[in-house]
């Protein structure tokens, strides 16, 4: 009898593909054969899968982005790339698809709607990108990234968490130093899209706060390279000791030893934070899709582990108040901590790699 055959479908961003390849990763280390669909701009991120990945491109399309031709050919495009898988699915048959979002993940999970192979999808966010939205109650389960994540009635769903890199699981539940009258830190991180408010706000607000607890901070700040200059510039004017770059190359180890997190509130940015637990002042980028971002945060701020500040009410005096209020509160920040831990999924992998198996298993009894 052959290796279990696993078909992940996923592409677009790396957002979608990280999860798939840890994914790929411990299904191959369980003796599957893993095979991933994707297509060209997906495949740009295959780089880190095994090897033992099997890469194939299906034709895919969205009706989002280009002219009047681009999205007239987008239906033809998505009919014949699912055709297409349907007639390699008939091959070489797989045992469970799971999609990750993005629209390269259409033919596969099409084709395996038509032939009623076992499958499933992970969403990454609280709010369902609007492939997993198609797909949502036409899959057994849902593994869900952010909890609570808004589904549709009728489709059913299963706390995974999302995978996280190695880096960040080595500091899961990294002993947390509360505030005091010592040198604190604060990182800060804002997304490649989001980066801009907060370099436009956060300085401000750390200058703004009292003498007694600005004379004790030091920040880790990631900066576009256009506003790099002005960020660094500004700490260096208000004599904030201030490390400022594009990428910090060792975010996890920044994490552990900070006292506050200022962050967007994207899905990799939850979940590193709930890993490795530490109070974070969570801020969505307002022109996230179908507000998702809100709703990544959602748990963080229920737990009580994260204070949210919607864009439109955000302001240094606000900023500055909520640091403060942390940074001031050595209980409360430690609260908050063990908080953000208690949300956390460092094995979420693990649980994907069950809901897999279980799928699987169901087929074959």
């Amino acid at each position: 009898m052959g290796k279990p055959y696993l078909l992940i479908a996923a592409g677009g961003t790396g957002g979608h593909m990280f999860p798939a390849q840890a994914l790929a990763e411990a299904m191959l280390h369980n003796g599957w054969r893993v095979r991933l669909s994707t297509d060209a701009r997906g495949a740009r991120y295959t780089g880190g899968f095994p090897h033992s990945t099997e890469i194939v491109e299906a034709s895919s399309a969205t009706f989002a982005r280009g002219g009047l031709m681009a999205k007239a050919m987008a239906g033809p495009k998505i009919a014949g790339g699912v055709s297409n898988m349907a007639f390699q699915m008939l091959r070489d048959r797989p045992d469970v698809v799971v999609g990750f979002g993005g629209y390269p993940s259409i033919p596969a999970l099409g084709a395996a709607t038509m032939l009623k192979i076992p499958r499933m999808i992970h969403e990454q966010n609280g709010i369902l990108g609007r492939v997993n939205q198609l797909f949502a109650t036409r899959v057994s389960q849902v593994a869900c990234g952010i909890w609570p994540t808004d589904l549709p009635e009728g489709a059913s769903g299963t706390h995974t968490g999302n995978p996280v890199r190695a880096a960040v699981l080595e500091r899961t539940a990294a002993p947390y130093i509360p505030p005091g009258d010592y040198p604190m830190s604060i990182l800060v991180m804002g997304g490649s899209q989001g980066a801009r408010i907060l370099s436009d706000m956060v300085p401000g607000a750390i200058a703004a706060l009292p003498d007694n607890l600005r004379s004790h901070i030091r920040v880790a700040h990631q900066a576009r390279d256009e506003d790099a200059e002005r960020v660094t510039g500004f700490y260096a004017d208000h004599g904030i000791l201030a490390e400022v770059k594009p990428f910090f190359q060792d975010v996890p180890r920044r994490m552990s030893e900070a006292q506050l997190v200022i962050s967007r509130s994207g899905a990799s940015s939850v979940a590193d934070i709930s890993v490795i637990g530490r109070p974070s002042i969570l801020i969505p980028f307002a022109a996230a899709a179908g507000d998702h971002q809100t709703a990544n945060a959602r748990g963080l701020v229920q737990a009580g582990g994260a204070i949210m500040i919607p864009e439109n009410v955000l302001d240094v005096a606000a900023l500055a108040q909520q640091i403060t209020s942390v940074l001031t509160n050595p209980q409360a920040a430690q609260k908050m901590a063990h908080a953000a831990l208690s949300t956390g999924a460092p094995d979420a992998t693990e649980r994907l790699v069950h809901l897999v198996e279980q799928l699987a298993q169901k087929e074959t009894a």
